[in-house]
Order: structure tokens, then sequence, then C-alpha cells
């Protein structure tokens, strides 16, 4: 299973000509279908009275085959989002859309003209994008006092945890969610905060 994998930390701005026409290649950060057509409404609002505004997006860790989607907008079927989502599936990116948006400028391009053309863009904002790591979070649970809560919640934050539930009790059980990378160091510097007495269940 994918533990950690590249996203984009930026929302990039290609622009091309080609042949007359112009090619506007946007690439962004993008974790669900929704994000992706978010994106698209804005960009027809940014772009207005384009001919075509073809996408493709890979919504989850970039060996992820089931969220994913493209869409050719009238071009030639397989000559704009198969290109363009192959390219990003090619990138070792996850999480990533793109939205390529063409003024058409009379000159006809052919299926094989459109292919590079609707990659073009995005081959070349790949090798510009900045990316940050995404670490996969496993659920995970501490039972602490009352007075020891503090301390561990600013922990779990600098671990880049993410706290779910606090159950208050005659003690206070704690559901959070970290990455497994994260795991052994956590629990050596619970340990050292606690004099031992804490130890975190992880479940992986």
């Amino acid at each position: 299973m994918t533990e950690q994998y590249l996203i984009p930390n930026q929302t990039l701005t290609i622009e091309e000509d080609i042949k007359h026409s112009r090619f506007i290649t946007v690439l962004f950060h993008c974790s669900s279908e929704i994000a992706l057509k978010c994106a698209l409404t804005n960009l027809r609002a940014q772009y207005p009275g384009a001919n075509h505004y073809c996408y493709a997006y890979v919504a989850a860790d970039p060996s992820n085959s089931i969220a994913i989607g493209c869409s050719d907008d009238g071009e030639p079927a397989g000559s704009a989002g198969r290109p363009m989502l192959a390219t990003l599936q090619g990138s070792d990116i996850g999480e990533i859309g793109a939205v390529v948006i063409r003024y058409f400028g009379g000159t006809k391009l052919g299926v094989g003209g459109l292919v590079r053309a609707y990659s073009s863009g995005i081959k070349s904002g790949l090798t510009q994008l900045t990316t940050e790591t995404k670490y996969i979070r496993y659920r995970s649970s501490l039972i602490c006092s009352y007075s020891q809560l503090n301390n561990i919640e600013y922990l779990i934050n600098q671990f880049d945890g993410v706290i779910i539930n606090k159950s208050f009790l005659a003690e206070i059980e704690i559901e959070f969610e970290i990455a497994k990378v994260f795991h052994q160091e956590f629990n050596r510097e619970l340990a050292t905060q606690t004099q031992g007495q804490l130890k975190a269940k992880f479940n992986v």
C-alpha cells in the first residue's frame, strides 16, 4: 500500500500558441471529482468563450485507477482527455487535476496534432510544478490523564496528526490519525514526556 506520495502545492498556468490556436493549461491540487468540477466552473468564468475546456484528474495516489476521470469536451474522441490523463498518470504525482482551455484559431490540427497539443502544456507544467509530500494517516488511540491532555494534543499536532475524537471519562481516550512513518518516533517522544507511562496503539 502507498504510504506517501507527492501532491501539487500550487496552481500553475501554461499558455501556448499552436498553429494559431491558444491553449491554456492549468494544473492544480485535486482531491475529488467535486474539486475538479469546482475548478472547471471557475476556469470557464475566468476564460469565457473558449471552444473547449478539456480536463483530466487523478484524485488519489498516483497508482489509483478508480478515482480518475477525463473529458474531450467536444474534441475528437481520445484526442484530449485520455492523453492528458495518461500524462498525469505518468508523473508520479497524486491528487492532481489539469484543465486545458482552447481558443480555436482556424487551423485544424488532426487527432495526432491534438494529442500533442493537449499533452504539451501538461508536460511543460509538470517540470515546473512545486509539490509536497502527503503521508497516509492511520487511526491510532491512547488514554491519558486530564493533566496530560494539553501536552498530548500538542505532541499529536507536532507529528502532523489529526484528532478524531476525545472521550472524557475517568481518563481521556483520544482517537487520532497519524502517518505510519512517525509511529515509532511518536511513541518515543510520548514515553519521554510521560516518563514511560503512555504508549499509543496504532491500527495498521
